[in-house]
């Protein structure tokens, strides 16, 4: 698997998390160990971009979340666009 930037991971996590989803969901599809989920959790859920609904026990993207995805896709698609050979993140 290649490198991935810590914003590259937060954002997939944000992705993840739109819908709502518990904590091996997250884990599982974003390829994290548990250390590393825990340490991207609580860093989110600090800054706001994450929020845990206890009677869920789920986690939500947040508005400031979603409008932190619509930036890391806007910056992705001025480095990398559409017809470029360098993969890029789904919109």
């Amino acid at each position: 698997m290649k490198y991935r930037s810590r914003m590259d991971i937060a954002a997939a996590i944000l992705e993840i998390a739109q819908g709502g989803a518990i904590k091996t969901r997250i884990m599982y599809r974003a390829f994290l160990s548990f250390p590393q989920l825990k340490e991207y959790l609580e860093l989110l859920l600090e800054g706001g971009l994450l929020e845990y609904v206890e009677e869920e026990k789920e986690y939500y993207t947040t508005e400031k979340g979603r409008h932190f995805l619509k930036m890391y896709k806007e910056v992705g698609q001025m480095i990398y666009p559409a017809g470029s050979k360098k993969k890029r993140i789904a919109a």
